[in-house]
């Protein structure tokens, strides 16, 4: 499997980190201290989610991981079906929190809550299967600025 992750590459914390998250304490998926690592199934819906997390302004200086998770890496899904109300972020946060918390998977693939028929994979740095997840290429992102245009 493949995933994809955008982040500033001269920024506070690395592209393949869970710093940043470890400080949100209003986040979808996680509690207030858990690092854990965000990442989306397709390069565009990591597009997308970061969209969503950039106010309209156009992000400065964002690059692209691929990140390589090996056969075989213990994994979960939630589907929209197995948690009922995983769109209220209090159901969602404390399924999170408790899968980052008992190391159940390395990896967690959930509903993108920006587009709901895509998924985003959630990583557990501090899961035994963490070591076979890399980075296998970083490069630019390049937004069209018809994104951001003002009307």
């Amino acid at each position: 499997m493949r995933v994809f992750r955008i982040g500033d590459a001269q920024g506070r914390f690395p592209i393949f980190s869970g710093e940043g998250a470890a400080l949100v304490d209003d986040a979808r998926w996680h509690e207030l201290g858990q690092d854990v690592i965000y990442t989306s199934e397709h390069y565009s819906t990591a597009m997308l989610e970061k969209l969503a997390h950039c106010n309209g302004a156009l992000p400065s200086n964002q690059h692209f991981m691929a990140i390589a998770i090996p056969l075989g890496t213990s994994y979960e899904a939630v589907t929209k079906d197995s948690l009922p109300g995983w769109i209220d972020e209090p159901v969602a946060r404390m399924f999170g929190a408790t899968w980052f918390a008992e190391r159940r998977t390395a990896i967690l693939v959930i509903p993108s809550f920006v587009a709901r028929e895509e998924h985003n994979v959630l990583i557990n740095p501090h899961h035994a299967d963490f070591k076979g997840i890399v980075p296998d290429r970083e490069c630019p992102v390049w937004w069209d600025p018809r994104l951001f245009a003002r009307r």
